[in-house]
């Protein structure tokens, strides 16, 4: 303050009024003399004598740029060190900021740019951001000029920008973008509070530039300012939600972007712990950033890209879900797609449905990355490597000759070889095996290892189901050898639909003799020294052969013409749940009706439920050993699709009990299963533990289930609405309202029995 304080020098008259000493002090900058240290001394003590920067008016404004201008290029000498500094930093923030970064892009300006950036930093380590703010904020600054506010806002948005290319990436830290937005994300919290009070005291302003200064950072890719700011307003309000969730993302594409979204798609944690809707919404994003990036920017970070999609692919292919699974391979196909142009890509098989192709119409937004941009799946195959499609033999003919020639030439081209002697072939005849007559015979061809019992082998395999059946005595003497057999059994030759007919001949085994074959495949199940797809291949047996058990063959026509048969489709990389889950939904439906009528809806005899008898040897070995880890197995760990897979096997097997002796216990073990499991992380597994919930419900009498499971049922009733209110999946959601629906049926009795 010394400075300010000290005397006019020479030729200099301090006169009253901010406009004069703004005078004189531009022309001594012009004089370059011993009075500048009084000059400037005192345009800073008549600002402050006139209120401060806030105080000023427009005219005296302009004046302020006009000396800070002149100061800028005013030689070393004429500014006195520390003080021509203050004169910015106490100077109105707006006016201040735009001048110091015109002379950070100006030829002609006085200042090394060092200089300028230095007290860049401190005007922003002095909080003089949330100043400038503010001060845009006010009734005055809004009535000016809309486009000094547009280039004001660039320069606040772009200042890392602007000072790293000055400095050739040399910035101070706080220049970082990661330390800047931060400090600019503080200074909006600042303004608003005050923005807040000002308008609980009655005093206009506005947040229009706060909420600009916002929306341009987010488009920039800098989203991380909001989190401080929102907190949890996108949870509690639909309208900030949609901003934040799908406007904001979509606003903006490139390759940061795109890195971050492949940082969540490549989470591990973020496919176990999202639903399939976010997961669809991440890769829908994925797939708009890829289809907007240019060549450079994709060679500027392809390694990061593959690396992310190994990541990703892996994560989504580990996942239960069979909707995860595909969507990891169309976007990992898109990303090998997009970044090797000239290599070889990716191709996955899966089913094309709605969504997948609604993905790939997302890449065909730019003909950057393929020739037409209307190119079909088709032809992105074949750049893949895919096969090209077989010629119709309708077209065999037309392609062998060449084109323009006529028929007659054709045809006189092909006689030319006439003088040659055909070769009798009439008595020949196709050299074929018959298959083998005998149960026996066919477990000697199936364990035989010699190459020219291949035939033998093939023709054995397609006719081993129709052998088993025709002969139940005979394959109930070797039936458990004969199921170890096929357990075990590698495919030999290309031989068509192999692994169906290997099933049908397994579940034609298990349905033949079902107490030892079944005991066999369940202890099979927990043992060593087997992949996890013969284990999965066990379950898909028991539940098929524990349909074909439980389904009378009915001689007659029925009451209702809606009566059919379960369909339980468990192909290989399906979801097992869902052919079996329609017809509980069928069942849940006609639920009321049945209890209301108590009568079967089959007006003929039939014959008597098989799987009665034999549901105990199914279910009670698969659910006895689950949370013990093997050194190759371990359900509760990373084998958590076999986990998802037995949860869905025990629900259908449970459904399928129904009438029988065991249901009573099967229901009571069956709800410890799922109460000791209700927690897991999986989406799939705590569907098919919802489904183990409403194949109880269905399955086990009222009366035993209000006799042997009443405190249990309450307490599954309140873990049910929590499920229903909160579990991210939505499928689980449903299936817990719909067990709570089910409930309503025995509320009333559940209510009359003292807690």
């Amino acid at each position: 303050m010394a400075a300010a304080l000290a005397p006019p020098g020479p030729g200099f008259a301090l006169e009253p009024g901010l406009e004069s000493v703004l005078r004189e002090a531009v022309a001594a900058l012009g004089r370059a003399g011993e009075g500048m240290v009084a000059a400037l001394g005192a345009v800073r003590a008549a600002v402050a004598a006139a209120g401060g920067p806030a105080a000023l008016g427009e005219r005296e404004r302009a004046l302020f740029g006009a000396f800070l201008r002149r100061l800028v290029r005013a030689p070393g000498a004429a500014r006195p060190e520390g003080l021509w500094q203050r004169c910015f930093l106490e100077g109105p923030p707006g006016l201040v900021f735009c001048v110091l970064l015109e002379a950070l892009g100006s030829a002609g300006s006085g200042l090394d740019p060092k200089e300028v950036v230095g007290v860049l930093e401190q005007f922003l380590q002095q909080g003089q951001v949330s100043a400038l703010l503010w001060e845009v904020c006010q009734p005055q600054a809004q009535a000016g000029c809309l486009e000094l506010q547009g280039a004001l806002l660039n320069k606040i948005v772009c200042l890392p920008e602007h000072v790293s290319n000055k400095l050739q990436g040399k910035n101070p830290p706080v220049f970082f973008p990661q330390n800047y937005f931060p400090l600019l994300g503080d200074a909006v919290l600042q303004v608003l509070e005050k923005i807040s009070d000002s308008l609980r005291g009655g005093l206009d302003c506005s947040i229009s530039f706060v909420s600009h200064v916002l929306g341009k950072v987010c488009v920039h890719g800098r989203q991380n300012v909001l989190a401080r700011l929102l907190g949890n307003l996108v949870v509690k309000n639909k309208k900030a939600q949609f901003v934040v969730t799908q406007k904001m993302l979509l606003l903006q594409y490139g390759h940061t972007v795109l890195q971050e979204l492949l940082e969540t798609w490549s989470s591990s944690s973020a496919v176990k712990h999202s639903p399939a809707e976010q997961q669809l919404y991440i890769s829908k994003a994925i797939l708009i950033c890829l289809s907007h990036l240019k060549e450079p920017e994709i060679a500027s970070c392809r390694q990061e890209l593959l690396a992310s999609m190994m990541e990703g692919v892996k994560c989504h292919l580990e996942s239960s879900l069979p909707q995860l699974r595909r969507l990891g391979m169309v976007v990992a196909e898109s990303i090998s797609l997009n970044i090797n142009t000239e290599g070889p890509v990716l191709k996955f098989e899966y089913e094309e449905d709605d969504e997948t192709r609604e993905l790939k119409s997302l890449l065909v937004q730019t003909p950057s990355f393929c020739a037409v941009p209307s190119l079909p799946d088709d032809d992105r195959s074949e750049k893949a490597g895919a096969a090209l499609p077989l010629v119709p033999e309708s077209n065999e003919k037309s392609s062998t000759a060449a084109p323009g020639m006529p028929d007659e030439e054709s045809d006189a081209e092909l006689d030319s070889d006439d003088d040659l002697i055909p070769y009798d072939m009439s008595e020949d005849k196709e050299l074929k095996f018959k298959a083998p007559m005998y149960i026996r015979d066919c477990i000697e061809v199936l364990t035989g290892s010699r190459s020219e019992d291949v035939d033998k082998w093939e023709a054995t395999i397609k006719a081993l189901e129709s052998l088993v059946r025709r002969n139940p005595a005979a394959t109930r003497e070797v039936s458990v050898e004969l199921a170890k057999i096929l357990l075990h059994l590698e495919e030999k030759t290309c031989i068509e639909g192999f692994e169906a007919l290997r099933q049908r001949a397994q579940v034609a085994v298990l349905t033949t003799d079902p107490i030892p074959v079944a005991e066999y495949l369940t202890s099979q199940f927990y043992s060593l020294n087997y992949s996890l797809r013969q284990r999965m291949d066990i379950l898909d047996v028991l539940v098929l052969a524990a349909q074909e058990l439980s389904c009378p063959r009915f001689h007659g026509k029925t009451t209702h013409s809606d009566v059919q048969k379960p369909c339980i489709q468990l192909l290989p990389g399906s979801d097992s749940s869902k052919g079996w889950r329609k017809i509980v939904d069928e069942r849940i439906k006609s639920k009321t009706r049945r209890f209301n009528t108590g009568q079967s809806r089959l007006e003929l005899t039939s014959c008597p439920n098989e799987f009665n008898s034999v549901a105990g040897y199914f279910f009670f070995p698969l659910i006895q050993h689950f949370d013990r880890p093997l050194t190759t197995f371990d359900l509760l760990g990373e084998d958590h699709l076999v986990l998802g897979r037995l949860v869905h096997t025990l629900a259908v097997l449970m459904y399928l009990a129904v009438n029988t002796v065991a249901v009573t216990a099967m229901g009571k073990a069956l709800l410890e299963f799922v109460w000791a499991l209700r927690f897991h992380t999986d989406s799939y597994v705590r569907q098919g533990l919802l489904s183990c919930i409403s194949s109880l419900l269905l399955s086990v009498p009222t009366e035993r289930m209000l006799a042997d499971m009443t405190e249990e049922l309450l307490e599954t009733q309140s873990w049910l609405g929590v499920v229903m209110e909160k579990d991210p999946d939505e499928d689980c959601r449903r299936l817990a309202l719909q067990n709570l629906l089910l409930m309503e049926n025995l509320k009333k009795k559940l209510e009359a029995v003292p807690s």
